[in-house]
């Protein structure tokens, strides 16, 4: 499934202090930030903890797009630029872009100087002034400035991709002050983790796009300054990356120990099936295995015998994220959150698992399943404080145990769920015409259920037969990528299976999810429409909780009300990465806790190669 990365009134809640990035003291230089001021590497750090220093440079790593950002499709392209709507995106063009500041893989959200030396927040919060490193360089020669840094912000918010734009509306400003000096200002509404957020973006050639449309889709390589430049396109199939030899920052401690591979592939095709006929048979070397039967069944080729192909289980420490079946709730039928829960109860989780993905997997409850950001039990003293002030606009139920999904009795056709669907649906007010079900309205409840892959269709097909048994008329579209993408980015859907991933401090981004704003922004990932002012203040609490707790706190009332509104039909996760690899590669010993680390902290070992014949 996919993953994506993501000021209004606060009404009741109190908006009293500035969210910002805690520091040492503000007005202090520092050469790291993150959302609550706690940073792990010090100044003078060498290297992360979780790369190996000496990882030798060379080989090739390929695989396939496991997750998506911007405009990016998993399984075709036509564009290498992701970072607008138009177009479906190619897979690895982030590391063609180098960034203010880079992500530490073993802390929750702390990042470390790339372009900027160190970076200074005003006493208010309000601006950050980032200072460069004279030796940047995009690939041509050509110096990386401030100016090219404060052209990359601004059209980023103007023009970039919404799930960008929406996220950093709140930034003011970003204007050079010479060559490498980037000040930063923001809106007082600014998010918590606005100024991380802005600091992660990528950095465009300001030259490079003075003659051309920065929202063009275009297969022209954009200029760039980061480790690795395109090769080879073949639109559609495959796109191959190089690593820069003379990379200008391969010797910064963000860097040292990463980019070690020569050469990157990515490996597009339409069908999973073929995609891993494909990866048996050699033409890719890295895979994460997304279905449990195939998990469970499918590695018995001779490959994984002779040991050439290893499998592991990776433990995930991340929240799971949220997957599952989108409702459109712009749509008039799905207006009424009885019928939405309804066409959830005909969903059994227990029979899928047990029958179609070997149990291996728990149901989700939670849009923050796998961490201590879920709601359990009655709202605290700190969450009713945040719920009481929205009683009159919330379901009563979220003020009691937060709502869970139903378990079934794993026939497959549970009864008595489908009667509790059959009461839901007349309460509000459906009738039936003959073996129909019809709304208020007298029209007959028709439901499509569309997606680009046919991974979900044993899980669907038994959903639609149960719907069936209510006299809703459900039935499922498979189109081309290309053709989902342009559909979900104009909200021209009923039903969408789709996995977002999950952050251990969310903050403005969530904004993007589940925002009222979002709902009505062709291309957003609120792909339900939620459109809730309640909803808003809490996302409000969120991006500008001062503390961890606070958080916590925030995102666990959140949860209640998400979870009140039936918005979708929860699927299910697990705890662990599942990959398969041809065994040419080498690993850190000390891998970072929250990500893969591959291909950036993994190295291409030639011994390993030769032993089984992949030199």
């Amino acid at each position: 499934m996919r993953a994506t990365r993501r000021g209004l009134v606060l009404g009741g809640l109190a908006a009293a202090a500035l969210p910002r990035v805690a520091a040492a003291a503000e007005g202090e230089e520092r050469h790291g930030l993150s959302s609550f001021g706690e940073l792990k590497y010090p100044r003078d750090f060498t290297h992360f903890d979780y790369v190996n220093p000496l990882a030798p440079k060379g080989g090739r790593f390929s695989g396939q797009l496991a997750s998506s950002i911007g405009n990016q499709s998993l399984g075709t392209f036509d564009t290498l630029n992701i970072y607008v709507l138009r177009g479906a995106g190619a897979a690895g063009m982030n590391l063609t872009f180098d960034s203010l500041m880079v992500r530490a893989l073993d802390e929750p959200d702390a990042i470390y100087g790339l372009l900027a030396r160190a970076v200074t927040a005003s006493p208010d919060g309000l601006t950050y002034a980032f200072d460069l490193r004279p030796q940047a360089r995009f690939r041509d020669g050509s110096r990386l400035t401030a100016r090219d840094a404060a052209f990359s912000l601004t059209i980023l918010r103007d023009k970039g991709h919404p799930e960008i734009a929406e996220t950093i509306r709140d930034m003011k400003e970003a204007r050079a002050e010479g060559d490498t000096r980037l000040v930063v200002t923001f809106a007082p509404s600014r998010a918590r983790d606005l100024p991380l957020i802005v600091a992660q973006l990528p950095v465009f050639s300001a030259a490079y796009y003075a003659n051309r449309d920065f929202e063009a889709s275009t297969l022209e390589p954009p200029e760039g300054s980061g480790p690795y430049r395109v090769a080879a396109v073949d639109p559609g199939r495959s796109i191959g990356l190089e690593r820069v030899p003379d990379y200008w920052a391969a010797d910064l401690p963000v860097c040292v120990g990463q980019n070690n591979f020569d050469a990157i592939r990515y490996e597009y095709f339409r069908d999973r099936t073929v995609a891993f006929e494909a990866f048996k048979s050699g033409a890719f070397t890295y895979r994460e295995e997304f279905t449990a039967r195939v998990w469970a069944t499918g590695y018995d080729f001779p490959a994984v015998a002779e040991g050439r192909v290893v499998r592991d289980e990776v433990p995930d420490a991340r929240p799971s994220g949220t997957q599952g079946w989108w409702i459109n709730e712009r749509r008039g039928k799905f207006k009424d959150p009885r019928v939405r829960e309804a066409i959830g109860l005909c969903f059994d989780f227990e029979w899928s698992n047990k029958n179609l993905m070997y149990g291996a997997y728990r149901r989700t409850a939670s849009f923050f399943e796998n961490s201590d950001l879920k709601a359990t039990g009655a709202p605290s003293p700190d969450e009713l404080a945040l719920l009481e002030p929205l009683r009159g606009k919330l379901p009563a139920e979220v003020f009691g145990e937060p709502w869970m999904p139903p378990v079934s009795d794993g026939s497959g056709q549970d009864r008595a769920l489908l009667k509790r669907a059959d009461a839901l649906l007349r309460e509000a007010g459906c009738t039936r015409s003959g073996s129909e079900l019809r709304l208020p309205g007298g029209e007959a409840l028709v439901i499509e259920f569309l997606d680009d892959d046919p991974v979900f269709q044993p899980v669907t097909q038994p959903f639609i037969r149960n719907l069936a048994l209510l006299g809703i008329r459900a039935s499922s579209r498979m189109v081309d990528p290309s053709q989902y993408q342009a559909r979900l980015k104009e909200f021209d859907f009923d039903l969408t299976a789709r996995r977002y991933g999950g952050s251990v401090t969310p903050g403005g981004d969530l904004r993007d999810l589940y925002g009222s704003r979002a709902a009505g922004t062709p291309g957003s990932n609120n792909l339900a429409g939620i459109a809730d002012p309640a909803v808003d203040s809490l996302l409000d609490a969120i991006a500008g909780a001062q503390s961890r707790p606070a958080l916590t706190t925030a995102c666990r009332a959140l949860d209640r009300v998400l979870r009140a509104g039936r918005h979708w039909v929860p699927m299910w996760y697990g705890d662990k990465h599942r990959l398969a690899v041809w065994d040419v590669f080498g690993r850190p010993a000390n891998p970072p806790k929250y990500d893969l680390g591959a291909p950036g902290t993994w190295w291409f070992d030639p011994d390993k190669a030769r032993r089984i014949g992949r030199e």
